[in-house]
Protein backbone atom coordinates (compact mmCIF):
# COMPACT_ATOMS: atom_id res chain seq x y z
CA UNK A 1 0.00 0.00 0.00
CA UNK A 2 1.27 3.21 -0.95
CA UNK A 3 2.18 5.64 2.15
CA UNK A 4 0.39 8.52 2.38
CA UNK A 5 -2.92 6.00 2.15
CA UNK A 6 -5.35 6.81 5.01
CA UNK A 7 -6.89 3.99 6.19
CA UNK A 8 -10.15 3.75 7.24
CA UNK A 9 -9.80 1.77 10.91
CA UNK A 10 -6.72 0.39 10.94
CA UNK A 11 -7.37 -1.48 14.34
CA UNK A 12 -10.21 -2.98 13.25
CA UNK A 13 -8.66 -4.30 9.73
CA UNK A 14 -5.32 -5.56 11.58
CA UNK A 15 -7.06 -7.40 13.97
CA UNK A 16 -9.55 -8.83 11.62
CA UNK A 17 -5.76 -9.63 9.24
CA UNK A 18 -4.57 -11.52 12.33
CA UNK A 19 -8.05 -13.73 13.17
CA UNK A 20 -7.83 -14.87 9.52
CA UNK A 21 -3.86 -15.80 10.08
CA UNK A 22 -5.02 -17.44 13.66
CA UNK A 23 -7.81 -19.55 11.90
CA UNK A 24 -5.67 -20.23 8.52
CA UNK A 25 -2.23 -21.19 9.62
CA UNK A 26 -2.23 -21.19 13.76
CA UNK A 27 -0.19 -19.16 16.34
CA UNK A 28 2.92 -20.44 15.04
CA UNK A 29 2.47 -18.24 11.82
CA UNK A 30 1.26 -15.32 13.34
CA UNK A 31 4.17 -12.20 12.98
CA UNK A 32 3.73 -8.75 12.31
CA UNK A 33 4.70 -9.40 8.47
CA UNK A 34 1.94 -11.65 8.14
CA UNK A 35 -0.96 -9.72 9.49
CA UNK A 36 0.41 -6.64 7.89
CA UNK A 37 0.61 -9.01 4.53
CA UNK A 38 -3.09 -9.92 5.04
CA UNK A 39 -4.05 -6.73 5.70
CA UNK A 40 -3.00 -5.17 3.17
CA UNK A 41 -1.17 -2.94 4.54
CA UNK A 42 2.75 -1.16 5.42
CA UNK A 43 4.44 -3.01 8.25
CA UNK A 44 4.86 0.31 9.26
CA UNK A 45 0.75 0.82 10.29
CA UNK A 46 0.87 -1.88 12.95
CA UNK A 47 3.78 0.08 15.14
CA UNK A 48 2.17 2.86 14.10
CA UNK A 49 -0.49 1.92 16.25
CA UNK A 50 1.22 -0.68 18.55
CA UNK A 51 4.35 -0.17 21.01
CA UNK A 52 5.59 -3.78 19.79
CA UNK A 53 3.82 -7.18 18.39
CA UNK A 54 2.73 -8.03 22.04
CA UNK A 55 1.05 -4.88 22.28
CA UNK A 56 -0.72 -5.54 19.91
CA UNK A 57 -1.94 -9.49 20.51
CA UNK A 58 -2.44 -8.13 23.88
CA UNK A 59 -5.07 -5.28 22.53
CA UNK A 60 -6.69 -8.30 19.81
CA UNK A 61 -7.33 -10.16 22.86
CA UNK A 62 -8.84 -7.54 25.03
CA UNK A 63 -11.11 -6.34 22.29
CA UNK A 64 -12.49 -9.86 22.01
CA UNK A 65 -12.48 -10.13 25.63
CA UNK A 66 -14.44 -6.93 25.65
CA UNK A 67 -17.18 -8.58 23.06
CA UNK A 68 -17.70 -11.44 25.44
CA UNK A 69 -18.44 -9.05 28.09
CA UNK A 70 -21.17 -7.81 25.87
CA UNK A 71 -22.71 -11.12 25.53
CA UNK A 72 -22.62 -11.75 29.37
CA UNK A 73 -24.62 -8.50 30.16
CA UNK A 74 -27.38 -10.15 27.14
CA UNK A 75 -27.21 -13.76 28.85
CA UNK A 76 -27.74 -12.08 32.27
CA UNK A 77 -30.56 -10.37 30.69
CA UNK A 78 -32.41 -13.32 29.90
CA UNK A 79 -32.26 -14.69 33.43
CA UNK A 80 -36.09 -15.90 34.42
CA UNK A 81 -37.13 -16.14 30.97
CA UNK A 82 -37.14 -19.28 28.87
CA UNK A 83 -34.80 -22.00 30.73
CA UNK A 84 -31.65 -21.79 32.42
CA UNK A 85 -30.59 -24.79 30.47
CA UNK A 86 -31.99 -23.27 27.07
CA UNK A 87 -30.88 -20.13 27.47
CA UNK A 88 -26.96 -21.88 28.20
CA UNK A 89 -27.42 -23.82 25.38
CA UNK A 90 -27.92 -21.12 23.11
CA UNK A 91 -25.68 -18.76 24.64
CA UNK A 92 -22.36 -21.45 24.82
CA UNK A 93 -22.01 -21.59 21.21
CA UNK A 94 -20.83 -17.70 20.96
CA UNK A 95 -17.76 -18.15 23.50
CA UNK A 96 -16.46 -21.14 21.32
CA UNK A 97 -16.43 -19.66 17.59
CA UNK A 98 -13.43 -20.73 15.80
CA UNK A 99 -11.55 -17.32 15.85
CA UNK A 100 -12.09 -17.55 19.97
CA UNK A 101 -10.45 -20.79 20.14
CA UNK A 102 -7.97 -19.40 17.69
CA UNK A 103 -7.44 -16.94 20.45
CA UNK A 104 -7.28 -19.43 23.15
CA UNK A 105 -4.46 -21.61 21.36
CA UNK A 106 -2.56 -18.35 20.61
CA UNK A 107 -2.60 -16.88 24.52
CA UNK A 108 -1.55 -20.79 25.65
CA UNK A 109 1.31 -20.32 22.94
CA UNK A 110 2.66 -17.04 23.99
CA UNK A 111 4.12 -16.09 27.77
CA UNK A 112 4.65 -12.78 27.49
CA UNK A 113 1.05 -12.87 25.79
CA UNK A 114 -0.68 -14.32 28.77
CA UNK A 115 1.45 -11.93 31.51
CA UNK A 116 0.61 -9.15 29.60
CA UNK A 117 -3.10 -10.15 29.76
CA UNK A 118 -2.99 -11.14 33.26
CA UNK A 119 -1.90 -8.02 34.33
CA UNK A 120 -4.42 -5.93 32.12
CA UNK A 121 -7.32 -8.98 33.43
CA UNK A 122 -6.39 -10.00 36.63
CA UNK A 123 -7.43 -13.33 34.74
CA UNK A 124 -5.40 -16.55 35.33
CA UNK A 125 -6.49 -17.98 31.94
CA UNK A 126 -7.34 -15.12 29.79
CA UNK A 127 -10.70 -15.39 27.56
CA UNK A 128 -11.57 -18.64 29.38
CA UNK A 129 -11.90 -16.88 32.61
CA UNK A 130 -13.95 -14.06 31.27
CA UNK A 131 -15.91 -17.12 29.85
CA UNK A 132 -16.46 -18.78 33.31
CA UNK A 133 -17.44 -15.55 34.70
CA UNK A 134 -19.87 -14.94 32.22
CA UNK A 135 -21.78 -18.58 32.72
CA UNK A 136 -21.14 -17.04 36.62
CA UNK A 137 -22.97 -14.11 36.68
CA UNK A 138 -25.69 -15.68 34.77
CA UNK A 139 -25.98 -18.83 37.17
CA UNK A 140 -25.79 -16.17 40.21
CA UNK A 141 -28.64 -14.28 38.40
CA UNK A 142 -30.50 -17.47 37.98
CA UNK A 143 -29.95 -18.46 41.80
CA UNK A 144 -31.30 -15.06 42.97
CA UNK A 145 -34.76 -15.94 41.28
CA UNK A 146 -35.21 -19.50 42.45
CA UNK A 147 -34.17 -21.12 39.29
CA UNK A 148 -31.17 -22.82 40.72
CA UNK A 149 -31.00 -24.54 44.18
CA UNK A 150 -29.37 -21.75 46.84
CA UNK A 151 -26.51 -24.08 47.72
CA UNK A 152 -25.34 -24.83 44.19
CA UNK A 153 -22.08 -24.08 43.75
CA UNK A 154 -21.37 -22.10 41.03
CA UNK A 155 -17.65 -21.61 41.17
CA UNK A 156 -17.66 -25.13 40.19
CA UNK A 157 -20.29 -25.23 37.81
CA UNK A 158 -19.62 -22.81 35.38
CA UNK A 159 -15.94 -23.74 34.92
CA UNK A 160 -17.31 -27.32 34.49
CA UNK A 161 -19.58 -25.91 31.73
CA UNK A 162 -16.85 -23.83 29.87
CA UNK A 163 -14.67 -26.83 29.75
CA UNK A 164 -17.24 -29.43 28.72
CA UNK A 165 -18.44 -27.18 25.93
CA UNK A 166 -15.20 -25.99 25.34
CA UNK A 167 -13.90 -30.07 24.70
CA UNK A 168 -16.86 -30.31 22.24
CA UNK A 169 -15.81 -27.58 20.34
CA UNK A 170 -12.09 -28.41 20.03
CA UNK A 171 -12.86 -32.11 19.41
CA UNK A 172 -15.31 -30.74 16.51
CA UNK A 173 -12.67 -30.59 13.83
CA UNK A 174 -13.95 -27.10 12.94
CA UNK A 175 -16.93 -28.36 12.51
CA UNK A 176 -19.93 -26.85 15.24
CA UNK A 177 -21.31 -29.18 17.32
CA UNK A 178 -25.03 -30.55 17.25
CA UNK A 179 -27.43 -28.23 19.40
CA UNK A 180 -28.32 -31.37 20.95
CA UNK A 181 -24.82 -32.17 22.04
CA UNK A 182 -24.37 -29.14 23.20
CA UNK A 183 -28.03 -28.88 25.21
CA UNK A 184 -26.82 -32.64 26.73
CA UNK A 185 -23.74 -31.88 28.51
CA UNK A 186 -25.83 -28.54 29.88
CA UNK A 187 -28.41 -30.51 31.34
CA UNK A 188 -25.88 -32.71 33.07
CA UNK A 189 -24.12 -30.04 34.52
CA UNK A 190 -27.15 -28.01 35.54
CA UNK A 191 -28.87 -31.49 37.02
CA UNK A 192 -26.28 -31.13 39.99
CA UNK A 193 -28.44 -27.29 40.45
CA UNK A 194 -31.52 -27.66 40.06
CA UNK A 195 -33.60 -26.47 42.76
Amino acid sequence: MPTGVAIRDPRGQLFEAAERVLLRDGPAALTSRAVTAEAGVAKGVLHRHFTDFDAFLADLALDRIARIDGQAAALRASAGTGSVAGNLTAALPELFSPAVLALVRLVIARDELRARLRAATGSRIPVISESAAMVSGYLAAERDLGRIAPGADIGTLAPMLISSVHLLFTDADGTVPDRDAIARVVAAALASGAP
